[in-house]
């Protein structure tokens, strides 16, 4: 099984950002570029039937069509992506939008745009080790995505569950 991060945007050059600023990730996590809601609920669907999990969303707010917040909220309701971490990576969603996503779609973070690299590797690390943490799932096979320290610690504690 893989942790698979979705990227949900649809202006095809933000998109195409934010994946070469994930390249680190490639070799240990799938990265499922998307362009809109549609799209994402189609790669969800894949991403189920190959036996890996959706671990992460970085969603954009103002898109045609369900908006970002839509969608996050939508994830809560199924078992898919309902522990899935949510993170709004945006420059265009009000204050109402965002308290939206934090109130009924569980957002665990958010970036705005442009956003520095280093501050998306950090959360995206710190997400993808909350997932794995709350979906129980054995961190070592996950182990170069993750927060390393926090990691090692999960990993402790799982060995000591079996």
């Amino acid at each position: 099984m893989k942790l698979a991060i979705l990227i949900v945007e649809d202006e095809p050059e933000v998109r195409a950002s934010i994946e070469r600023d994930l390249i680190g990730f490639a070799d240990s996590v799938r990265i499922e570029p998307t362009e809109d809601v549609n799209d994402a609920w189609d790669v969800i669907d894949e991403v189920d039937a190959d036996g890996d999990v959706i671990a992460l969303a970085l969603c954009d707010h103002r898109m045609p069509g369900t908006t970002g917040v839509e969608f996050l909220v939508q994830m809560m309701d199924d078992d898919r992506t309902a522990m899935t971490r949510k993170v709004l990576v945006t420059g265009q969603a009000d204050l109402a939008d965002t308290v939206r996503a934090v109130n009924d779609a569980d957002l665990d973070h958010y970036i705005a745009k442009p956003w520095d690299p280093n501050e998306l590797h950090e959360t995206v690390r710190r997400m993808l080790t909350d997932f794995v943490e709350v979906a129980g799932i054995n961190p070592l096979p996950h182990l170069a995505a993750l927060d390393q320290a926090r990691a090692m610690d999960l990993a402790r504690n799982f060995s000591r569950a079996d």
